[in-house]
């Protein structure tokens, strides 16, 4: 069967119909704001391992962009990205406008709360009120079994699970491994904007969270990362933080068990995130 395209509510109903969802199929959603790619792709096929059907959504939030952020020149290619579903065997893709998503007095969203000011919300406010906002939305219009999420976002996965346990929400929520290039860098759709030389510098992220992962205490972790960043002049960090992962808190000097390692930087004018998980103690 061919890759179903719902452009508004009514067609996604529909969609659900034809796939048998709800009458027995499960279904599988791979939230996304298209630019597909190869770490897109991965969340695909975990997501088919795990429902009878995927669904995904490709809807460029102006939510959770804040002035002067890159809502406009963000990468829209649809048609590839249509490619790329049908290939990995996605049964709908659902592609809303946002005045289909949004009505024009809307009043009400969700708030991240603290967790959302902290670490990537401290540079981005409101960012995580627009995500959790758009992600309950698809959510109730989509009605997935299982929704599938990418581990390089790490404080938005968080923030998912948080509001999935907080709301009482019955969707099984998954996290994905971070898919990387050969040379370290995670894959992300704003990677394009990147220069020839801005994408040599780009690598000291991944190299600092490597050198990071290296030590055992939370002390030479991030001093180990610092020191990587540090040596780089084109790279401009926002932050390096060692976080528990459930809360993105820094976590203390005696902390044992799972830590995330995680970096946000600017290089030339594109802003790049990155983590790994590590296990202290």
């Amino acid at each position: 069967m061919d890759v179903i395209v719902a452009n508004d509510r009514a067609e996604l109903v529909e969609a659900r119909r034809v796939l048998g969802v709800g009458a027995g199929a499960t279904l599988a959603l791979v939230p996304t704001m298209g630019a597909l790619h190869e770490g897109h792709r991965s969340l695909m096929r975990l997501a088919r391992e795990r429902a009878d059907h995927v669904a995904v959504s490709i809807f460029v939030n102006p939510l959770q962009f804040g002035p002067g952020e890159d809502f406009s020149r963000y990468p829209r290619t649809f048609d590839a990205d249509l490619e790329i579903c049908a290939a990995e065997g996605a049964g709908v893709v659902f592609a809303p406008s946002a005045e289909d998503m949004y009505l024009p007095d809307r009043q009400v969203g969700v708030s991240a709360g603290e967790m959302g000011t902290i670490a990537e919300g401290a540079f981005r406010p409101g960012h995580f009120d627009g995500m959790l906002t758009v992600v309950l939305k698809l959510f109730n219009l989509v009605r997935p079994d299982v929704a599938v999420f990418g581990r390089k976002d790490a404080q938005q996965l968080a923030l998912i699970r948080r509001m999935v346990t907080d709301l009482d929400l019955p969707i099984d929520i998954v996290g994905a491994p971070t898919v990387r290039e050969p040379d370290g860098l995670a894959l992300s759709s704003r990677n394009r904007y990147l220069s020839a030389q801005d994408r040599v510098a780009a690598l000291a992220l991944s190299r600092a969270l490597f050198a990071g992962a290296e030590r055992s205490t939370p002390a030479e972790i991030r001093r180990a990362a610092r020191a990587v960043l540090d040596a780089e002049p084109a790279v401009d960090v926002d932050y390096l933080i060692l976080a528990d992962p459930a809360t993105f808190a820094e976590v203390g000097d005696g902390h044992t068990g799972e830590a995330i390692l995680a970096v946000a930087a600017r290089v030339g004018t594109t802003r790049l995130i990155d983590n790994v998980v590590l296990t202290l103690g």
